[in-house]
């Protein structure tokens, strides 16, 4: 699909098979634009992303382009606690109205004339990168779209086993500007044929069909071959270089990567952001969690993952619209089967997009599933630009964010023996310096209380979503009887009422373990809920000790009184990481030092 074609008919088809995913000129010679500075701390404690498009973003908005939309809204995007922001594929597509995944030449970022356009959809390359200084300047961080998997609108034909295909990519508007690399036939496994969009094929997938035939190949236009093919999979990774430096980038959204070749994915992932610190999310869009878990398996923790299963959770939760039972809403998800790599998310360009494969919208309820991903102690939550900005939810939004960076902190709790079919528990305890939170969410059709014991001794208890105007005080158990609007959500929080305040003592807390699995080059790490304990980022781990190889140690002062969870990783130089299984480890750290001795599971 989307190569270059007469056929009017199939051009108006291609947009809606887009919705399913997801060099022979003179040399063109262009200022080089110095790169930008980047933002450190690409995932931020407690941090909060945004997608900042859908799909058919206008070409014009009362700011300018896309681009120029959104490096305006950086101030009040900090202002609302946004710390990274998801941008759309920003490279030239088949013309002026691609929404980037229609892929033609990943090296024009909105520079040269081609495809009857200077600018993409989103704007010009210098309009990008003053988006993203702004963005950078009010410390949020920018992750770009990543589309390996297919070309599409080719330059020129060739025949291939005496069939016509669009295959030939010379980027005649660019020539060898940035990179001399063409593109033809031997590059690619098959392409899509107008004007039906059949395939042709000449060359072996990459892979077999695998998840009972839910993960294959080819998904789009000209498949590109990576199983094989040393010079496309150089390529690829020397683009990811050249962009990441152009743009400055902090991180990256990986498109449709349930299509691509995944040994090719590690070694894009290992080779362009490696050990930098940068964040990566997968878009490997399975439903069932265990071809989640299987695929996180299979990319070695090298990329977080979108929580597809618990998107679909909150649309069986729409789509009861009060009739579901939310206990439902227990455990779920890969956010929490594997919070380090999950990115939860209620809707996204493709579940938004009428007519598209994967449209699934949460049309009713929506804010009792954002209350539920911003609250959570797992998962990296990203917000949704139409959401926020047009159906109506931004205030409410923001004042989760908050309240999020406030209170969401400390070890969690499931109710499983107080909630029941319309009612939906769960508190953070928080932890020294924040005052932790109890979120309620009701689907039901009536208000209700739920009596409930909480981490909150002999405290008082506001509604910091102002949808509930009383307060709540607790016993010396820290039970109380919490309200809950009809088809509402309600997070309450301690103030100064409370009698016992977090601990701000500390207990030095000295880890060993056993265990000789490691070669030169890895280590064995601690990583926890708490901010001392890296708060499930692999990259703020700490680190322990062999110097006594196979028995490995760490002292860690940690919060008196305040419950932990933690799991030993190992971590080599690459950032290759290997987690111990669930479940987590936990105690609750008393006196001045404690010693816990660990074995590997």
């Amino acid at each position: 699909m989307f190569k270059h074609s007469a056929a009017a008919a199939w051009l108006l088809a291609a947009g809606a098979l887009l919705a399913s995913c997801s060099k022979e000129a003179a040399v063109t010679t262009a200022p080089a634009v110095a790169p930008l500075a980047t933002t450190p701390n690409a995932v931020v404690a407690n941090g909060v992303m945004m997608q900042g498009f859908y799909w058919n973003t206008p070409v014009s908005t009362t700011a300018g382009t896309w681009w120029q939309n959104l490096g305006s809204k950086a101030q009040e995007l900090s202002d609302a606690g946004i710390t990274a922001i998801w941008l759309p594929p920003a490279y030239k597509g088949g013309s002026a109205q691609d929404v980037g995944y229609g892929v033609y030449d990943r090296y024009d970022l909105g520079e040269f004339n081609q495809k009857g356009t200077v600018a993409t959809r989103y704007g010009t390359v210098s309009q990008l990168q003053a988006a993203i200084t702004a963005l950078h300047g009010k410390g949020i961080q920018v992750y770009e779209d990543m589309v390996m998997n297919h070309l599409t609108w080719a330059d020129a034909q060739e025949t291939v086993n005496g069939n016509t295909v669009y295959t030939k990519f010379n980027f005649p508007g660019r020539g060898t500007t940035y990179s001399a690399y063409k593109w033809s036939s031997a590059n690619f496994t098959g392409t899509q044929q107008a004007p039906n969009n059949g395939w042709y094929q000449w060359k072996s997938w990459d892979f077999q069909p695998y998840a009972n035939g839910d993960a294959y190949d080819n998904l789009l236009g000209s498949e590109i071959q990576y199983n094989g093919n040393a010079s496309n999979a150089t390529e690829t990774i020397n683009w990811g270089n050249w962009i990441t430096t152009k743009l400055s980038l902090d991180g990256y959204r990986l498109d449709a990567t349930k299509h691509i070749y995944t040994p090719f994915v590690n070694q894009w992932l290992d080779a362009v952001k490696g050990t930098s610190g940068r964040f990566a999310v997968s878009e490997a869009w399975f439903r069932n969690l265990t071809d989640m878990n299987n695929y996180a398996a299979a990319t070695g923790g090298r990329t977080s993952l979108f929580d597809v299963p618990l998107h679909y959770t909150f649309q069986d939760m729409s789509n009861g619209n009060g009739g579901w039972d939310m206990r439902g809403l227990q455990f779920a998800g890969f956010t929490e089967a594997n919070g380090p790599l999950s990115v939860s998310f209620v809707d996204n360009h493709d579940t938004d997009q009428q007519g598209g494969a994967l449209y699934s919208p949460v049309t009713n309820l929506k804010m009792l599933a954002y209350a539920y991903i911003l609250t959570r102690e797992k998962g990296y939550p990203c917000v949704f630009y139409r959401d926020y900005y047009e159906y109506g939810l931004g205030a409410q939004i923001k004042k989760l964010i908050g309240i999020r960076k406030a209170n969401a902190y400390g070890a969690a709790t499931e109710y499983t023996g107080v909630n029941d079919a319309d009612v939906y528990a769960y508190s953070r305890a928080g932890d020294s310096s924040h005052p932790g939170l109890l979120v309620l969410l009701n689907d039901g059709g009536t208000a209700r209380t739920k009596t409930i014991t909480t981490p909150f001794k002999s405290a008082t208890l506001t509604d910091k979503t102002g949808n509930n105007t009383n307060t709540v005080t607790t016993d010396a158990n820290g039970t109380g009887t919490f309200p809950v609007g009809a088809r509402n959500y309600a997070v309450w929080v301690p103030g100064s009422g409370s009698t016992t305040p977090p601990s701000t003592t500390k207990t030095a807390v000295t880890f060993n373990i056993n265990y000789s699995n490691t070669v030169s080059g890895q280590d064995l790490y601690i990583v926890g809920n708490t901010a001392e304990l890296g708060a499930w980022n692999t990259a703020n781990a700490i680190k322990m000790s062999g110097a006594a190889w196979p028995n490995w140690t760490v002292t860690i002062n940690l919060t008196s009184g305040t419950a932990v969870q933690y799991k030993h990783i190992r971590k080599d130089a690459a950032g290759n990481v290997l987690w111990e299984a669930d479940p987590n480890n936990s105690f609750t750290p008393t006196g001045t030092s404690m010693t816990r001795t660990d074995t590997w599971h």
